[in-house]
């Protein structure tokens, strides 16, 4: 069962995450092989972190929490809130498996408000890192839509996502994590 895990930091907390690193890269190598896809987030200077993503495959929603909660950033106060969603693998592949040279990075979150939209990979979209729906615990309802996506700015990230089908589209900065 694959999940999506989005932490967003809370303000004011770099100097924490900063001491902090090893404790959370540590966690993170204990699932390396569940692991999809990682990294950091950033503020539009590319230099701020504002968050951390992780793709992982877990047995079940109960692990999927259990990943989220326990992390050592979590625990110690470094990030606000998380966003933790079933999702799909629609690329079926790893973050390490993706084809593209280096370059700009973007975390897009689409978060639904219609019928479910965009539940197919887009054709002819070789800059596609992950790709898959966001979904309920149970994996019936759609709940939005997640992609990390190689682009040149974040209106060409934006713009893997058909955004009338959504409440609202957020592009983040984002880049490969972990010491892979």
């Amino acid at each position: 069962m694959e999940f999506f895990c989005y932490h967003r930091d809370r303000p004011g907390s770099l100097a924490l995450r900063l001491e902090l690193a090893e404790a959370h890269w540590s966690y993170m190598d204990r699932f390396a092989k569940e692991l999809i896809a990682r990294g950091p987030t950033f503020a539009d200077d590319g230099e701020t972190p504002t968050g951390s993503v992780h793709i992982v495959d877990l047995p079940d929603p109960a692990a999927a929490r259990a990943f989220a909660f326990d992390e050592p950033n979590y625990q110690a106060g470094v990030y606000r809130d998380v966003l933790l969603r079933r999702w799909r693998n629609l690329l079926g592949r790893t973050m390490w498996d993706f084809p593209g040279d280096p370059g700009d990075r973007f975390l897009v979150l689409g978060l639904g408000s219609a019928p479910a939209a965009d539940l197919d990979v887009p054709s002819g979209r070789d800059d596609l890192i992950a790709y898959g729906p966001l979904l309920s615990d149970d994996g019936a309802a759609w709940l939005g839509t997640a992609a990390l996506v190689q682009a040149p700015g974040p209106d060409a990230a934006r713009a893997v996502l058909t955004r009338e089908h959504y409440a609202a589209v957020e592009v983040h900065r984002w880049q490969f994590g972990g010491r892979r």
